[in-house]
């Protein structure tokens, strides 16, 4: 197998992770938190969403989240921006980085923004283009890549559709997310080879939700093609809003034990990553990851 000697692990916890808890995280944990996941040696925290509060209470507080942490320098600190009034609010306290998103199935998509597929591209092309004005990055998310709870299989040639709208209007990187894990080993390497042959392969970082349990294996598949960067969220935090039955992201200290195993470069300290996932899981219901439950046995 050809395994790169080096991974970047994008850090999603404190948005991705976040957004599907209904017990509300104080703005202090957060910040408490993130400065924490800021000395693991991450390079990469997804700190928030500047969506509409009503429509994920946990993170109506995004602002003071951003203004409030520690920045490290070598840190890339990112949000989600729904429209245009999102972006105003993330340079209003200078986001680093803007992720957009957008879903691969109308059905979802509908059910995500309340918006079509082809309006939210609208959207996106004025949010991305206002992005650039101020010099800042941008990463797009495309969900439902490999299965959509409402339409069933998601189209490959929709996908690559998708993908190439977003580089079009100045998307730096894609996010190939399988929303509800209900990816397998054969389907990500059908998939990941598809969009290698169109695209490079450090434009695309994969996304995988562990609800069947095949996020690591789904891993594995996707660095034998080439692909060097992960999104994970600490203790395995997570799920989609519009997704029933969608359970947590891959679980980064779940994703760094197999990586450092293996002898894979990441950067991160595990034990500090522990730390972080110990002091989350004093204000969330309960983490999912196998290092998690092995700790607290």
């Amino acid at each position: 197998m050809n395994f790169p000697p080096k991974v970047t692990v994008k850090e999603v916890g404190p948005r991705d992770g976040l957004q599907n808890e209904s017990a509300l995280v104080s703005l202090d944990a957060k910040v408490k938190w993130i400065n924490m996941l800021s000395e693991t040696g991450v390079s990469y925290i997804e700190v928030s969403s500047f969506v509409r509060p009503e429509w994920i209470p946990q993170l109506k507080d995004a602002s003071e989240v951003a203004k409030r942490i520690k920045r490290h320098p070598g840190v890339t600190y990112a949000a989600l921006v729904p429209n245009q009034r999102g972006l105003e609010r993330a340079l209003e306290v200078d986001i680093d980085e803007v992720c957009v998103f957008i879903s691969a199935s109308e059905t979802h998509n509908l059910k995500n923004v309340n918006k079509t597929i082809a309006d939210t591209i609208l959207i996106m092309e004025k949010v991305a283009e206002e992005a650039r004005k101020s010099n800042k990055r941008i990463r797009g998310y495309i969900s439902t890549v490999f299965g959509c709870p409402y339409e069933g299989e998601t189209s490959i040639d929709q996908v690559l559709f998708i993908c190439d709208k977003l580089l079009e209007m100045g998307v730096e990187e894609l996010s190939i997310g399988d929303t509800i894990g209900i990816a397998d080993p054969l389907q990500v390497e059908n998939v990941t080879k598809s969009l290698l042959s169109h695209f490079p392969s450090d434009r695309l970082a994969m996304h995988f939700h562990d609800t069947r349990g095949t996020a690591l294996a789904n891993v594995l598949t996707a660095m034998n093609l080439g692909i060097a960067k992960f999104d994970s969220a600490v203790g395995g935090l997570g799920g989609c809003p519009y997704a029933k039955g969608a359970s947590g992201n891959l679980a980064t200290e779940d994703l760094l034990y197999m990586l450092h195993r293996m002898g894979i470069h990441t950067g991160i300290d595990t034990e500090k990553v522990r730390e972080a996932a110990t002091y989350i899981a004093k204000h969330v219901p309960e983490l999912s990851s196998h290092q998690m439950k092995l700790l607290n046995s």
